[in-house]
């Protein structure tokens, strides 16, 4: 009874991933040198078909990614394997050929392996899997991401693990003309990577991954683990662990920060610990603090509570679509929700910004719908992309959700 379908499930925690969660399922976020769901696929052999993220994703329809779906009523007709889009799984044993299965990470349970004629389980157990265990009990190798902060603060670990595994198939460019190479550590490069002279390539702490199509303009210093996707360019600047989806534009100091893909930071000032969704654009001199004064515990605040990181080090945390001007500053922790503008110069933005925030040195308020469309796809035109109408509907409804009250 193998499986012939991989779909992927939000679960409660999943759901409260802000300012991620409202604007593209969890599984399309990036954590080491691929997506969540990618991951996924990856260890089990099988393509996700669908993500099953809750009603306000539904319709959901970026290319390249499979589409966000209610989840279906009626018994199976065929072997499916539901996945919790925050668990990464490392290894997965042996499995029996028959049989319905609930898979565990030191007894919590993560998912299931479904046959033909079985019940898909309600949407109670996929926000809380504990209260659904069906079958035989396998526990499997995984990690299991808490929050958001929790895939920055452990992404460079698994990028390194990746890239290295990655090294043993890939061919090194040995000496680059004008490059200069520090540390014996692997270094990928695609076809089609330029790297201009006066480059300094930090191998010491781990490897670097140049995918087709890169560009790095020099005077630069790329630091490992490091992993640029297709299409991106760096600018000049200390790009430092760093994890970058295809066709970002990035310049100035970038520390352990993730990039989902197409967002630009193509200006100086200082990024780190940061999260940035799709097509984020961050104006010049745009900087963010990712250290507390008095070094202590950063707390985030979500729609709806505020949470103790343990962490240190804690950057922002920045949705699909979001745009900054000019030397806008981001505090520690901050969460700028999806399709927001922030703007004005002056004091730091506010902690937390709900999504199609419209906020100026003078006070917040809603951003138009019709203004936001209008300029998303301006933005994605330059990269020959659109917004799907499935997307543009959900954004619709999450800034409806967010502002209907005003």
């Amino acid at each position: 009874m193998a499986p012939t379908e991989l779909v992927l499930f939000d679960d409660a925690r999943a759901r409260r991933w802000s300012p991620f969660v409202e604007a593209r399922p969890v599984g399309e976020l990036r954590f080491g040198d691929r997506l969540l769901r990618e991951r996924v696929e990856a260890v089990t052999g099988l393509r996700c078909t669908a993500s099953w993220s809750g009603p306000g994703l539904e319709g959901w329809d970026e290319p390249e990614a499979p589409p966000c779906r209610a989840v279906p009523t009626e018994p199976l007709a065929h072997g499916l394997l539901l996945w919790s889009s925050r668990v990464v799984p490392l290894h997965i044993p042996d499995l029996p050929n028959e049989g319905t299965l609930t898979f565990t990470v030191e007894d919590a349970v993560v998912g299931w392996r479904l046959g033909p004629g079985d019940d898909i389980p309600p949407e109670s157990a996929l926000a809380d899997p504990e209260q659904y265990r069906i079958g035989t009990a396998v526990d499997v190798q995984a990690e299991v991401l808490g929050w958001p902060w929790t895939l920055v603060d452990r992404f460079s670990d698994r990028l390194r693990g990746d890239l290295e595994a990655r090294a043993r198939e890939d061919e090194d460019p040995g000496e680059l003309p004008g490059v200069h190479r520090i540390g014996a550590g692997p270094l990928a490069v695609g076809p089609d990577v330029e790297i201009g002279p006066g480059v300094i390539l930090d191998l010491r702490d781990g490897p670097i991954r140049l995918d087709a199509g890169v560009r790095i303009e020099g005077p630069a210093r790329l630091v490992g683990p490091l992993h640029l996707g297709p299409g991106c360019v760096v600018f000049g600047g200390h790009v430092c662990r760093v994890a970058a989806g295809p066709v970002c534009k990035l310049r100035g100091e970038i520390a352990d920060s993730v990039f989902v893909g197409y967002a630009n930071k193509a200006h100086d000032g200082y990024l780190g610990h940061a999260l940035v969704g799709r097509w984020v654009n961050l104006g010049a001199g745009t900087s963010n603090s990712d250290l507390k004064n008095s070094y202590g515990n950063v707390r985030v605040q979500l729609p709806r509570e505020r949470i103790s990181t343990n962490l240190m080090k804690v950057g922002v945390f920045l949705g699909d679509h979001v745009k900054t001007g000019i030397g806008t500053l981001l505090t520690t922790g901050g969460v700028v929700g999806a399709g927001s503008n922030v703007f004005g110069g002056g004091p730091a933005a506010p902690r937390y910004l709900p999504a199609f925030s419209w906020s100026s040195a003078t006070g917040v308020e809603p951003f138009r719908f019709d203004k936001f469309v209008e300029v998303a796809q301006a933005a994605m035109a330059r990269r020959g992309k659109s917004l799907t109408p499935g997307v543009e509907d959900v954004l619709r409804r999450l800034r409806a959700a967010t502002h209907e009250s005003k």
